[in-house]
């Protein structure tokens, strides 16, 4: 079976646009929340998220007509995806162009452009006008198929749709693709722009969402006895996965080898986790598996915790349903920084779990100062700061609505 690394990452985030600032500030702990400026959020429960700085601008990455005729969430992944291309300095003319694809993943797609669209359609009382690009633009799948229009890859090309799992789904695609000889390179991660009107009117209709209004950038603490949800973030992560050996043979440089991957259904509820971590465990246990590893080879377990009251504790389990008390264990919940970018999540935590193979750093979990007590007794959760450590092995988690878990397995080379 061909072994496949990644050779190019890009990020678009709350805590950078670019993956050095990015990483400089995971691993300085800081946080990306603030309070919302794209719309006035004073009439909703929660008025903060994890936004792009307010700086960003699509017009300095984008030209004029991918910025009109694309929603945010496909800009994002277009910005992402040049990073990483040019990251992974591969050139096309030494391939045959169906030898690059594209998988993707997005939970929401154009949310953005739909929610103008059907407020300008709702607001007219004469003959309605819809944007010619309105559909195009709404599309889940769009941003794998302009990545793919803009670079000329015609190679396998779909979008991986699993909810907050939507970016492992997208991954766990590519390296099965490349391992079966289908092509030599794919660009792959998520990318969404969920912080929108309907996006935070609906999270807090659920109750997920954070209502700490008073202090956003201590929101999201994910196992701390006082979390009350999560903060919404949005963004891009894309990686370069690319064959082993094609990679060697050009004189790539690599950053990690993606190892194994797996996914399960919980089968339990729409929205909840399984409250024992079922399908959690086997999804972790089949990851080790097809990565060749054993539990006790993994150093750094990048966690989905979000901030909310349940799903933290079933993870926990999950974790320790998966690992005991394995004592080279150590875990962090990244979106205490990032907020939850929801099909984008897997993506930047993913470059994230590289980032701490390449620096040999563990992040730390921000703003969780007591632990809640449900939690399993002996399972290292790494707080207050980063954390200097060997890391060989890395594994990455995301759990999506509707029961979808996805492990990725990250292995130094």
């Amino acid at each position: 079976m061909k072994r496949v690394v990644i050779t190019g990452m890009g990020v678009v985030s709350s805590l950078g646009l670019d993956v050095n600032t990015f990483w400089t500030n995971i691993k300085n702990g800081k946080s990306g929340a603030k309070i919302i400026t794209r719309f006035d959020a004073g009439k909703f429960k929660t008025q903060f998220a994890a936004q792009l700085p307010n700086d960003f601008s699509a017009a300095n990455y984008l030209d004029k007509s991918e910025i009109k005729r694309n929603d945010l969430y496909t800009q994002y992944a277009l910005i992402a995806a040049k990073q990483a291309i040019e990251d992974s300095g591969f050139e096309m003319n030494a391939l045959s162009p169906y030898d690059v694809g594209v998988i993707f993943g997005s939970a929401q797609g154009g949310m953005d452009t739909f929610e103008h669209q059907i407020r300008d359609y709702v607001a007219t009382d004469h003959e309605p006008h819809f944007n010619p690009f309105f559909i195009p633009k709404t599309l889940v799948n769009m941003a794998a198929g302009l990545i793919s229009i803009k670079y000329g890859f015609m190679g396998v090309n779909f979008t991986t749709v699993t909810a907050c799992a939507s970016a492992n789904t997208a991954m766990m695609d590519a390296l099965n693709y490349i391992r079966w000889g289908k092509a030599k390179i794919i660009i792959t991660g998520g990318a969404d722009a969920p912080i929108t009107e309907g996006s935070m009117g609906g999270y807090n209709a659920l109750k997920a969402l954070s209502t700490r209004n008073y202090d956003p950038q201590a929101a999201a603490r994910p196992f701390d006895v006082e979390r009350d949800g999560f903060v919404m973030g949005e963004g891009a992560g894309v990686l370069v996965l690319e064959e082993y050996e094609h990679a060697k043979q050009r004189g790539a440089t690599i950053y990690a080898e993606v190892a194994g991957a797996a996914m399960t259904g919980d089968a339990y509820h729409i929205t909840a986790t399984h409250p024992e971590g079922k399908g959690a465990i086997k999804a972790m246990e089949l990851a080790l598996k097809d990565a060749g590893l054993v539990h006790t080879e993994v150093d750094y377990l990048n966690a989905h915790a979000t901030s909310t009251p349940v799903g933290d504790i079933s993870e926990a389990k999950a974790i320790f349903g998966a690992f005991g008390n394995s004592p080279n264990l150590s875990v962090s919940a990244t979106k205490s920084m990032t907020g939850h970018l929801l099909g984008a999540a897997g993506a930047i935590e993913a470059i994230i779990s590289v980032k701490a193979i390449e620096n040999s750093i563990v992040p730390a979990t921000i703003n969780t100062t007591v632990l809640d007590s449900q939690l399993p007794f002996g399972l290292n959760i790494v707080t207050g700061a980063s954390q200097e450590k060997k890391v060989d092995v890395a594994m990455s988690n995301t759990f999506g609505f509707g029961g979808h878990n996805a492990v990725v397995l990250f292995k130094k080379i």
